[in-house]
């Protein structure tokens, strides 16, 4: 899909209302080339008005001679005679106003044609992998880990990455990143049979670090109308679009956390180290093994895991059945964070938890995502990856 790339977010955002479905929006030139690693099927980039010119051309000269299957569009407010010829020798594909989203699209649609008559129509479409985050029990930080599991794996936009909230009831993903959805899953209902990407984009809340969210309803009252069916389907068109989809559930079985659960690839049960806790996980997992949900793809996460509390992670393992994946440590900074409206991943990129959550998500995509500077290991261990292998 497309990449479009502008510092000003406002800017980002209207170029991809001009762009398919499923486009991703970066802010710098640096995160759309770690975007282009990932991506080697890309065919068209389009540098925003706010690009510096010269890094610009720049960019179109290098990716002329690199990635020559990629279209450069170069979208700018001011198109003068000069602009035109100076990005034309740089190999740009276009110089269209930025002002005027239909350019945009019909540049970007050509772009696609020269792409498929180069390589052909693409093959087998490579679907995005769902991880979901789930416990049995309410409050041991289980949306604060899905929100930073998934600002790890986009990277800033390095990976497309949507966050969904399936705690429908009382989701809190919206107000934990401060978003303030205009549309949330609710829309959706009644589409189960005819939901496609388009129409689930235009119900996507994006964040600034390149995350797509979609929210859950602002009344708990709507969770008894979204239906288990239009929860797979949310989920397959996801899959379409994104690279990866973290799936924030509800502390429950209930109708629609089964079927998150069993749309799933891989699953992360967060944990605290108190008796009632591994208790209910205990159980839980017993169900899911009974369900046959993530069959030896359970990772388990033990949040405000501190050896002072009297349980280690050696006891955790005999009591579950199931060595923990990763630790993170109690900490007021990771509260601070969050209740500042910016997680930990963002706020401090060097923090032991940042780390933690980072190499769990390398586990999990089975990727190497960058681990912060400065971030310590030692603090913050997780399980041999040797645990990967691919579902179904």
């Amino acid at each position: 899909m497309p990449v479009a790339i502008d510092p000003d977010q406002d800017v980002v955002t209207d170029l991809l209302k001009g762009l398919p479905a499923g486009s991703q929006g970066v802010a710098s030139l640096d995160r759309m080339r770690a975007w282009l690693t990932q991506h080697h099927d890309e065919y068209a980039v389009v540098l925003g008005p706010n690009v510096d010119i010269m890094a610009a051309l720049g960019i179109c000269d290098e990716l002329r001679t690199t990635r020559p299957t990629i279209s450069v569009v170069l979208a700018r407010y001011d198109v003068s005679t000069e602009l035109l010829s100076a990005a034309m020798q740089a190999g740009a594909r276009e110089v269209v106003n930025a002002a005027d989203p239909g350019a945009v699209e019909a540049s970007v649609s050509r772009a696609y044609e020269l792409f498929a008559a180069l390589r052909g129509p693409s093959g087998a479409t490579q679907l995005g992998k769902i991880i979901t985050v789930w416990s049995p029990k309410g409050g041991v930080g289980k949306t604060t880990m899905a929100v930073n599991m998934a600002l790890a794996l986009s990277e800033q936009g390095a990976r497309k990455v949507c966050l969904v909230d399936m705690d429908l009831a009382f989701g809190d993903v919206a107000i934990t990143m401060q978003l303030f959805p205009t549309h949330t899953i609710e829309q959706a209902i009644g589409a189960e049979n005819s939901l496609d990407a388009d129409l689930l984009s235009g119900l996507l809340t994006r964040h600034a670090d390149s995350l797509m969210i979609l929210a859950a309803p602002t009344h708990p009252d709507v969770r008894d109308r979204i239906s288990p069916a239009l929860v797979a389907a949310v989920l397959k068109t996801l899959r379409q679009t994104f690279d990866y989809i973290v799936v924030d559930t509800a502390p429950a079985f209930d109708e629609q956390t089964l079927t998150a659960l069993d749309e799933t690839d891989e699953l992360v049960l967060v944990a605290t180290l108190d008796v009632p806790t591994l208790k209910n996980v205990k159980v839980a997992l017993e169900t899911l093994e009974l369900l046959q949900v993530a069959e030896g793809h359970r990772y388990l996460l033990l949040n405000r895991a501190d050896d002072e509390v009297g349980i280690s992670a050696d006891r955790v393992e005999n009591i579950l059945g199931l060595a923990p994946a990763a630790k993170v440590a109690t900490s007021v900074e990771i509260a601070a964070a969050t209740n500042a409206g910016q997680p930990i991943m963002l706020k401090n990129p060097s923090h032991p938890s940042s780390f933690a959550v980072k190499t769990l998500a390398s586990q999990l995509s089975g990727l190497d995502i960058a681990a912060p500077e400065g971030a310590a290991p030692a603090q913050a261990s997780t399980a041999p990856r040797g645990r990967l292998w691919k579902r179904r």
